[in-house]
């Protein structure tokens, strides 16, 4: 992402960078300690294949010496893969990155025996081991799941033949990350008075809020000029990621690649059917709001590069980075006093990375490792807007501290279908806190507008981009290519169904899919509004019944990967099961489009 007009990564102030070295402080011993993890792996296997319905003891130091290596593993890749996103261009760090993939492939390929072997107990004698060892009783749960998935395991040759195989499945991902992070290069955009602007992924949805016309279309040409440019590069590396998934899940025996990804996390497909379904009964709802921003901007013809400049026009204030925490810190007291204490405790460690520097990598993330803090990834660019990230993710983040505070290592993640639940809990937090204390009649419109562009953007527009996954998934399956202008097709159509009639085509918006990181992790996006949709009834119940809701919610956030999502987020008093939490948020936007409307007229 090296741009003209950014710092690179040592001119940055070292008070808003992470405090990664808290990490692993000598990087002088991650050669040796992966050839260690891969001789411990070797040790591994010479030790467990073949033994595992030995005894209770035997299953038992089997699991937990796995995850001793896995632990250890993951600390050195997790570490890697952050510095090289602190600089993409930096090959050190992409060589480090590479060494601790390979080793992840070595590893996963020495333990595959595992889960096959597993199996291969007999249900019953598989379950008393847990009777005879207490200690088993941290996996019943894991051993539960792999009985659930038994169909779809594959025997140990096979498993070992799918595990090498992983570092070179991997690498259409690897491919576009590059690709999108290093390589590619944006023209300057031109403003209505002729001045240039860089344009970065950071800098980008910034131009798009201008309330230059002229530096918007200029932006929004330069960005997609760029993915024109290599439309069948990507469209291959797409084509070739989608392929992989379809293969996988034949492999595997899963009636789809859909089923398959769905699967680890027991969700129905039925859930996704249902987002989809009443995302689609409400499009007149989002055509009624995109023609009430047509009326409101005076436009005669609106484009897509007119969709995300505000409304309403406000002072054109910054938020620094310190004054966004303390909004943040206001936004989130109904979460109790001890969320609030354990968060400024991470701000202080040091988890946060906060400016854009030249190569690094676009967006926000939280991300870390078991033994590490659960670190924030950021490109602030002192808007209200970046508040709303900021708070985003230190909802994953504060998700990871209370879960690896409660949970062994075995559970010490969660699913990306809770995640997005507990970041877009905060952002619902900070938006009601925002609306509350306002006072201001303009600033009260502009807020309702951020609100609706919330729904726009995550239950909507991810709702968008999980349906153009299904359709591309689907046309693998049915034998067809995934050309790139079959894909920017495609795409046209979704987004002229979303956006509805006020919106002009062009030749331009239909390239935005190859442009989204996330579709080279299947079925993801779909997350983001499910996880919106059992938000907004989260905050709901927390800012109607106080303390009783927001312990139930800590409760949540402790429970990591101990059971399914469905099942876990029921604890914070929502059921993703049925369509109704979604028919809520939809009665939301609704409620908020009437007053932001009787307000503008």
């Amino acid at each position: 992402m090296s741009s003209k007009g950014l710092k690179s990564r040592d001119k940055t102030d070292p008070k808003y960078k992470w405090n990664i070295e808290a990490m692993i402080s000598d990087e002088s011993t991650i050669d040796r300690d992966l050839q260690k993890i891969k001789k411990q792996a070797e040790k591994y296997t010479a030790e467990f294949a073949g033994h595992l319905g030995d005894s209770a003891d035997t299953l038992y130091d089997a699991f937990a010496s796995r995850d001793r290596i896995m632990r250890k593993l993951e600390k050195i890749y997790v570490y890697a893969h952050m510095r090289r996103d602190e600089d993409n261009s930096n090959s050190y760090y992409q060589g480090m990155t590479d060494k601790s993939m390979a080793v992840i492939a070595y590893v996963s390929s020495a333990v595959s025996f595992f889960t096959p072997e597993l199996l291969s107990i007999k249900r019953k004698k598989l379950l008393g081991f847990i009777d005879e060892n207490p200690k088993l009783k941290t996996y019943e749960f894991v051993i539960q799941d792999a009985l659930r998935q038994k169909e779809h395991v594959l025997s140990k040759k096979e498993e070992s033949v799918m595990a090498q195989m992983g570092e070179i499945t991997g690498a259409t991902n690897d491919i576009f990350t590059m690709l999108n992070n290093a390589d590619i290069k944006f023209d300057d955009a031109v403003d209505s008075k002729g001045k240039k602007h860089p344009v970065t992924h950071g800098t980008y949805i910034k131009h798009m809020e201008s309330k230059d016309r002229v530096l918007r279309e200029s932006a929004y040409n330069s960005m997609y000029d760029s993915f024109k440019n290599l439309i069948n590069t990507i469209s291959a590396a797409y084509n070739y990621n989608t392929k992989t998934d379809v293969v996988n899940a034949r492999i595997r025996g899963y009636g789809s690649s859909r089923e398959a990804a769905l699967s680890g996390d027991n969700i129905p497909g039925a859930v996704y059917d249902n987002l989809v379904s009443v995302v689609n009964d409400n499009l007149p709802s989002m055509h009624r709001y995109v023609e009430l921003r047509k009326k409101l901007l005076g436009l005669d013809k609106m484009y897509m590069y007119d969709m995300y400049v505000p409304l309403i026009k406000i002072p054109n204030r910054k938020v620094s980075f310190e004054d966004g925490l303390d909004i943040i810190r206001e936004a989130l007291k109904p979460l109790g006093k001890d969320y609030i204490r354990k968060m400024n405790k991470g701000i202080s460690q040091g988890w946060i990375d906060v400016y854009e520097n030249k190569g690094k990598t676009s967006g926000a993330y939280s991300f870390g490792c078991y033994d590490s803090y659960p670190y924030i990834l950021l490109n602030y660019t002192d808007t209200l807007k970046d508040v709303f990230t900021i708070i985003h993710e230190m909802g994953h983040s504060m998700h990871s501290r209370y879960t690896r505070d409660s949970q062994p290592y075995i559970y010490g993640s969660h699913s990306i279908f809770t995640a997005e639940t507990a970041s877009t809990v905060n952002e619902s937090l900070l938006m009601n806190y925002l609306l509350n204390k306002e006072t201001d009649k303009r600033m009260r419109k502009y807020l309702l507008n951020m609100y609706l562009e919330e729904f726009r953007t995550t239950l909507f527009r991810q709702t968008m981009f999980a349906e153009f996954e299904d359709i591309t998934h689907k046309a693998i399956e049915s034998g067809q290519v995934l050309t790139g202008e079959w894909m920017c097709s495609e795409y046209q159509a979704l987004n002229d169904k979303y956006y509805g009639p006020a919106v002009e085509r062009d030749d331009t918006i239909r390239y935005e899919w190859a442009r989204i990181p996330h579709f080279y992790n299947a079925f993801y996006v779909y997350k983001y509004a499910t996880g919106y949709s059992a938000a907004a009834a989260i905050c709901d119940r927390i800012l109607t019944e106080g303390k009783p809701a927001a312990d139930d919610y800590i409760d949540f956030l402790r429970t990591g990967e101990s059971d399914y999502p469905i099942e876990l987020l029921k604890i914070a008093g929502v059921d993703m099961s049925s369509p109704e939490p979604i028919r809520k948020a939809m009665d939301k936007f609704n409620q908020l489009l009437d007053e932001f409307e009787g307000m503008v007229r």
